[in-house]
C-alpha cells in the first residue's frame, strides 16, 4: 500500500503538526474537528511560507547585529571612553544572546562578551537557516523562499540603522532581543526537515512532515521515492566521510564552489562598506551620514526583495553574473572618485561633484551586491552540498565566510584610514575575479531537484 493509500484510509489517524500549538500529535477524530483552519495549507505553499516566514525571524536577528555598529560607533566610543583600536576590534568580532551585555555595559569587556555571544547564535543561524528553506521548499519555489534568508538580513540592518538615528544605543541593544524572542515560541509551529528526518531513518515522521508541507491533498510519492533512493544511495556509499574521500569529484567540486561562492561574498568588502558606511559617507562629505546610511541600507531590502523575484524566473548564474560585474563597475567608480579628490581643492565644485560620485557609486555596490552575491551564495551553499557531508561541508563553508567577514570588517577602517580609493581598488579586483569564477565554475541550480543537484557531480 503506497503512503497516499494509508493517508486515505487513516485520515483521523494522521500525525500532523498541531499549528496553533506548534507541537506534533497523534490526532483522533475529536482533535480533527478542531483543525478545521488547517485547511488552509490544502494549498501547495502556504504551509511553507509559513515555515520561511518563522525561521527568517532568525536572519532578522542577523542583521539588526550586523547593522548595529554604524549608528552606534561614535557614541558607544564617546560615553566609554575607547580608542579606535578598541572600538574596531569590538565591532569586529561577530555578533543573540549578547545584546543585554551590551545594553547594561559598563566597560569594553561587557562589549566583547556581548559581540562573542552574538557571534554564536549568528553563526548557527547563517548556516541553519539556509539550509532549512532549501530542504523544505518546493522546487519551483525553492530559489525565491532561498533568498527570503538575505532578504532577512537586509531587513535587519535597515531597522538597525532606522531605530539608531532616534534611539540611544543601550535601548538599541535592547531591542535587538525581540527577534529571537519570537523566534523560539515560533519554531514549535514548524515542523522538521523532511530530508534530514529521511537521513534519520524516520521514515513515518519523514513522510508525515513533507505531506503537511505540500498540503494534504498533494501526491507526494514522486518526491518521498526520490527522497528515499538519494538518501539510501548516501549510506550505501558510505555513512562516514573521510577526509581522504573529498578527493572525488562528487564531494570536492560542490564544496570548492559554496566555499568559494561565500568567501568571494565576504571579500568583496561589502561588511566593509556596511559597518562603516557612516565614515564612508562621512570622507564622502555628506553632512548627515547615519540618515543616508538608512537610506543605503532601504535600497538593499529593495533590491534583495527584486532578487528574491528574479531568482526562480532569471536563474542563479545569470544574477550572480549580473551582481559581480555591477560591483566591479561600482567600485572603480568609487575608487576613481577618492583618487581624484586628492588632486582638487576641497572648496571646488569638482570636489563636490567627486563626493557624490562616491556615494553614487557606493550605493550601486550594496545594489548590485543585494541583486545577486548577496542572496545566492547562501542558497547555493543550501542546494548543491551532498546530503552525507551537508553538516561538515556546510560548517566549513560556513566558517570560512565569518572568517572573511572578521578578516574584511577587521581591516576595512585600517584600509579606509591608510587610502580610500586603494581599498576599493582591491574589492573591485576581487569582484572582477567573481566574475570569472561564476562563469567558469557555478554551476546552473534552477529547476533542478535536490537529487537532480547530488546527481550532477557523480
Amino acid at each position: 500500500m503506497s503512503f497516499r493509500d494509508e493517508t486515505e484510509d487513516a485520515r483521523n489517524d494522521l500525525r500532523r503538526p498541531f499549528i496553533h500549538t506548534g507541537s506534533w500529535y497523534r490526532m483522533g477524530s475529536r482533535q480533527s474537528s478542531m483543525m478545521g483552519s488547517s485547511q488552509i495549507i490544502k494549498d501547495n505553499s502556504i504551509s511553507v511560507l509559513a515555515c520561511v516566514l518563522i525561521v527568517a525571524l532568525g536572519p532578522i536577528q542577523f542583521g539588526f547585529t550586523c547593522g548595529y555598529s554604524s549608528p552606534t560607533q561614535a557614541e558607544i566610543t564617546k560615553d566609554l571612553g575607547l580608542t579606535v583600536s578598541e572600538s574596531l576590534m569590538i565591532a569586529a568580532i561577530p555578533n543573540i544572546i549578547g545584546w543585554l551585555c551590551i545594553s547594561f555595559a559598563k566597560d569594553t569587556s561587557f562589549l566583547y562578551m556581548g559581540r562573542l555571544l552574538e557571534g554564536f547564535g549568528v553563526g548557527i543561524i547563517s548556516y541553519t537557516v539556509p539550509v532549512y528553506i532549501a530542504e523544505i521548499a518546493p522546487q519551483n519555489m525553492r530559489g525565491g523562499l532561498g533568498s527570503v534568508n538575505q532578504l532577512s538580513v537586509t531587513i535587519g540592518i535597515m531597522l538597525a540603522y532606522l531605530l539608531g538615528l532616534f534611539v540611544p544605543w543601550r535601548i538599541l541593544a535592547v531591542l535587538g532581543t525581540l527577534p529571537c524572542i519570537v523566534l523560539i515560541p515560533g519554531l514549535f509551529f514548524i515542523p522538521e526537515s523532511p530530508r534530514w528526518l529521511a537521513k534519520m531513518g524516520m521514515t513515518d515522521d519523514f513522510e508525515t512532515s513533507l505531506q503537511v508541507l505540500r498540503g494534504f491533498e498533494t501526491d507526494i510519492t514522486v518526491e518521498v521515492n526520490e527522497i528515499k533512493r538519494s538518501v539510501a544511495s548516501s549510506t550505501k556509499r558510505s555513512s562516514t566521510v573521510r577526509f581522504v574521500d573529498l578527493k572525488r569529484r562528487r564531494y570536492y567540486f560542490p564544496l570548492m564552489v559554496g566555499i568559494g561562492l561565500l568567501v568571494l561574498q565576504q571579500l568583496g568588502g561589502i561588511n566593509g562598506v556596511l559597518f562603516y558606511s557612516s565614515t564612508i559617507f562621512e570622507s564622502a562629505g555628506v553632512t548627515s551620514s547615519n540618515a543616508a546610511t538608512f537610506g543605503v541600507g532601504a535600497i538593499q531590502v529593495v533590491a534583495t526583495a527584486i532578487s528574491t523575484w528574479l531568482v526562480d524566473k532569471a536563474g542563479r548564474r545569470l544574477l550572480l553574473t549580473i551582481s559581480s560585474v555591477g560591483m566591479t563597475i561600482s567600485l572603480v567608480i568609487v575608487a576613481a572618485a577618492f583618487y581624484l579628490k586628492g588632486f582638487v581643492s576641497p572648496d571646488s565644485d569638482m570636489y563636490s561633484m567627486l563626493s557624490i560620485l562616491s556615494v553614487v557609486g557606493v550605493v550601486a555596490m550594496v545594489v548590485s551586491f543585494s541583486l545577486g552575491m548577496g542572496p545566492i551564495p547562501w542558497l547555493i551553499m543550501s542546494e548543491i552540498l551532498p546530503v552525507n557531508i551537508k553538516g561538515l561541508a556546510g560548517s566549513i563553508a560556513t566558517l570560512a565566510n565569518w572568517f572573511f567577514s572578521w578578516l574584511i570588517t577587521m581591516t576595512a577602517n585600517l584600509l579606509l584610514a591608510w587610502s580610500s580609493g586603494a581599498t576599493f581598488t582591491i574589492y573591485g579586483v576581487v569582484c572582477a575575479f567573481t566574475v570569472v569564477f561564476v562563469t567558469l565554475w557555478v554551476p546552473e541550480t534552477k529547476g533542478k531537484t535536490l537529487e537532480e543537484l547530488q546527481a550532477l557531480f557523480r
